[in-house]
């Protein structure tokens, strides 16, 4: 009797913890050129969640794209989660995404780097409106 009991006090403490089991997702990504829709191979994939005050979380995880421009990664948990990618040659990617399905499938288009401008070098003039 003493047995069944101990079973009993067990089981009702481990159904709970069935029941309320984190979902989590897999997640897909396609890292590609935004000029020519091209797949990026080895860009890094980084991503880490975010707490509830919007502040990332300590820790994270990277993936490598194949060169189909694709990683994935399974049992990410529900919630904020803050993606960042880089690739050489490209701007850095950065966003907040709400996983909140099963299967989440994420599309980044990498641009190129844009030009930048000195104050120590000439740039070009603007053109500016003679009807002063």
């Amino acid at each position: 009797m003493k047995r069944i009991c101990l079973a009993l006090v067990v089981l009702a403490m481990l159904l709970p913890a069935a029941i309320a089991e984190d979902k989590s997702a897999l997640l897909k990504f396609v890292v590609v050129k935004d000029y020519n829709g091209k797949p990026i191979r080895n860009a890094s994939v980084v991503m880490h969640p975010v707490k509830k005050d919007g502040k990332q979380s300590r820790g994270g995880l990277q993936l490598k794209t194949d060169p189909d421009g694709k990683a994935s990664f399974e049992g990410v948990p529900y919630g904020k989660l803050r993606v960042q990618v880089l690739a050489t040659g490209f701007q850095t990617f950065g966003d907040d995404y709400e996983i909140d399905q099963p299967i989440e499938e994420i599309t980044v288009k990498m641009k190129r780097p844009q030009q930048q401008y000195s104050i120590y070098e000439d740039r070009p003039s603007e053109k500016k409106d003679e009807k002063q």
